[in-house]
């Protein structure tokens, strides 16, 4: 089945138009990214009139670059921004005027599609395994335990943490209840999935030009991390967008996505991270073309 995938997050809107068989994506058609950072000013709790504009002008083409492709399903989501802004009817108004009817994920939704991606995309073992998903907005975990899938999304993303100014001990504070949590499931195994763990694949690699089979399954390891923090913290902005494997409009908001990578790793006591270019997009599409169900999800509310 060849379905499109419209991911509308944060920080970028992306299009994903993809093969689909036997709960995995065989093939990717098509692929763009757009940094719309619909999620701009996001401490107000409002969308900004601005940012819902670029991010319909960005739907409208996607919608025009989906139409010859012959695809049997369009299937959009949004993620944190979306989900908690006060003005979000007007958003979902906005995008219906452009012809796309897009479905708001709950945290806990997006946690299990991109965990359902990650399964579909990488050869890993569940018994130990936690996969995290760092965005604009939030940072999504899910692991098993007992026999269950435990989802958590929490508020803390590259964008949001950036713009709210939160130092490490703050975004500790706000990761460590959910943290704790998954320390009860004795993990071995962390998968990293999103913007901010894809680009320290290419930066410690030094890709000039982002490479997707290279990135994914690249292993991380925490002083591969650790690096990374310390030479952002070391740049000015411009310095930053001049990096090798560093995207120019992600430059302001890395920092903050690295540091929360970061914390993680040192307070699961994990040494490494293997990163996932499979993620939410191919959650959806899996979903959309074969039905998956969500069983045995345990969610904290």
């Amino acid at each position: 089945m060849r379905v499109a995938v419209i991911d509308i997050g944060t920080n970028s809107t992306r299009l994903l138009v993809a093969e689909v068989h036997r709960e995995k994506v065989e093939r990717v058609v098509y692929f763009d990214l757009v940094t719309t950072r619909l999620g701009e000013g996001i401490g107000s709790g409002y969308l900004q009139k601005d940012a819902i504009t670029r991010t319909c002008e960005t739907l409208k083409h996607y919608l025009e670059r989906i139409h010859p492709l012959q695809v049997e399903c369009v299937v959009a989501a949004a993620t944190s921004a979306v989900r908690d802004a006060r003005n979000r009817e007007e958003f979902l108004e906005a995008t219906r005027r452009v012809g796309l009817e897009v479905t708001v994920l709950s945290g806990e939704e997006e946690a299990y599609l991109s965990y359902l991606g990650v399964q579909g995309g990488l050869e890993v073992d569940a018994a130990g395994l936690v996969v995290m998903d760092v965005g604009g907005g939030s940072t999504e975990f899910i692991w098993q335990q007992e026999g269950s899938l435990f989802c958590r999304s929490v508020n803390v993303g590259a964008v949001r943490m950036t713009e709210g100014g939160h130092d490490d001990a703050a975004i500790s504070r706000l990761l460590t209840p959910t943290l704790a949590r998954v320390r009860l499931s004795s993990p071995r195994h962390l998968v990293g999935v999103g913007g901010t763990v894809t680009t320290c694949a290419a930066m410690v690699q030094k890709l000039a030009v982002y490479d997707p089979a290279r990135v994914h399954g690249f292993v991380l390891s925490r002083a591969d991390v650790e690096n990374i923090v310390d030479i952002l913290s070391r740049c000015t902005l411009e310095e930053r967008r001049r990096l090798p494997g560093l995207q120019p409009e992600r430059a302001d908001i890395i920092t903050a996505g690295v540091r929360i990578v970061r914390l993680v790793m040192l307070e699961l006591d994990i040494p490494s991270l293997q990163v996932s270019e499979a993620d939410i997009m191919h959650g959806l599409a899996i979903q959309a073309a074969s039905g998956v169900e969500r069983k045995s999800v345990v969610i904290y509310q």
